[in-house]
């Protein structure tokens, strides 16, 4: 006949892929940094964050640092994905306002 096409037999097969065991305790969590400390860190120049306290991270967790520039107040597109490997929480710096060091602290990450 013309104009027809013979119909093919599809064959659909469901097959089960091991997946990677993935700990239900780990978080993803974004955070904004600034264009000098992001190239540092895609260097590998600098293994380590200190933020403010005001949120919670721990060991295994992973960080996705998006670059922030803070001139047009907008991302960059630039983002990069770090594993947390160790976390230090501590009051002892004067880096932001004493009433948010006071309510939160600091703590600082290792990463790699």
């Amino acid at each position: 006949m013309a104009g027809h096409f013979p119909l093919k037999e599809v064959i659909l097969v469901r097959i089960q892929v091991p997946q990677p065991h993935v700990d239900p305790h780990i978080m993803k969590i974004e955070k904004k940094i600034q264009p000098q400390y992001f190239d540092k860190i895609a260097l590998g120049e600098k293994t380590f964050e200190l933020r403010l306290a005001d949120w919670e991270c721990g060991v295994g967790d992973m960080l996705v640092l998006r670059e922030w520039d803070p001139g047009t107040k907008q991302y960059t597109g630039r983002e990069i994905e770090k594993k947390v490997t160790y976390v230090l929480k501590t009051k002892d710096i004067d880096l932001w306002p004493r009433e948010d060091v006071e309510r939160y602290g600091y703590q600082i990450i290792a990463i790699q």
